[in-house]
C-alpha cells in the first residue's frame, strides 16, 4: 500500500499528528480543572467531528484511492475539534484566565519541538528557520499555497497568508479565530527561540495582514 504514497503525504500526516498532540495536551490539562467539562467536550468534539487519527502508520489507515481527500478530511476534523475545545474553554466562567494556561501549553510544545531540532540545521539564513517551522505548522494542503513572502534577506524573512484557512473552522464552532492566531504565535515564538540563539520572531499588522517575521538579533 505504501507504494502509492509519497514523502509529501507522510510529511503532511506528521503535521496532522503534531496538531492532534496539541489537542490532546489541552484535553489532558482541562481534565484537571474541576470547573471545566472537558470529558463532555471531548466526547462532543468526537461525535461532531470524528476521532483523532491517533498514533498509527499512515499506510495502515489512509484511503489510497483518495489520498488527497483523506488527508484534507483529517485536517478539517482536527481543526474543528481543536477550535471547538478551545472555544469551550475560553467561553467558560474562567475562560479569560485560562487563556494564559492555553498559551503556556503552546509555548511548552514549541520549546520542546525547537529544542529537539537545535543544532540539526545550519540555519545560516532566516528562511531556513521558516522551512523548519513549516514541518509543524498546519496551513491547509500544500496545494493551497497561502503563504506569500514579502522579504527574504540574510537577516530577515517575512511572510503573510493571502487568505485565512482557519476562520471557517472557528466560525463553525462559534469561536473567534483570533484566539487561534494568538496561540500559534506563542508556539512559533517559543519554537524559534529554542531552535536558535541567533534569531527571533515577531508579528505585526500590516495592511490588514498578519506579517510574520523571523529576524537576526
Amino acid at each position: 500500500m505504501s507504494k502509492f504514497l509519497g514523502k509529501i503525504h507522510y510529511w503532511l500526516f506528521d503535521k496532522i499528528a503534531w496538531f492532534e498532540s496539541l489537542e490532546q495536551e489541552i484535553i489532558d490539562w482541562g481534565k484537571g480543572k474541576s470547573d471545566l467539562s472537558m470529558l463532555q467536550w471531548e466526547k462532543e468534539s468526537i461525535e461532531k467531528f470524528g476521532a483523532p487519527v491517533g498514533k498509527v502508520a499512515l499506510e495502515d489507515v489512509i484511503d489510497t484511492s483518495n489520498i488527497h481527500g483523506w488527508l484534507q478530511d483529517k485536517i478539517n476534523r482536527a481543526e474543528l475539534r481543536q477550535a471547538f475545545i478551545i472555544t469551550k474553554v475560553i467561553d467558560s466562567a474562567n475562560g479569560e484566565s485560562y487563556k494564559e494556561d492555553l498559551k503556556n501549553i503552546y509555548k511548552s510544545q514549541g520549546t520542546e519541538a525547537g529544542t529537539k531540532h537545535k543544532g540539526e540545521y545550519a540555519l545560516e539564513t532566516p528562511d531556513e528557520i521558516f522551512n523548519v517551522i513549516n514541518n509543524y505548522i498546519l496551513e491547509g494542503m500544500p496545494c493551497d499555497r497561502v503563504n506569500e513572502v514579502s522579504e527574504n534577506t540574510k537577516d530577515a524573512f517575512s511572510w503573510f497568508a493571502t487568505t485565512c484557512l482557519h476562520t471557517q473552522y472557528w466560525n463553525q464552532v462559534q469561536g473567534n479565530v483570533s484566539n487561534f492566531y494568538a496561540l500559534r504565535e506563542e508556539w512559533t515564538r517559543a519554537f524559534v527561540e529554542a531552535l536558535s540563539d541567533e534569531y527571533a520572531y515577531e508579528v505585526k499588522d500590516e495592511n490588514g495582514h498578519r506579517l510574520n517575521t523571523i529576524y537576526r538579533k
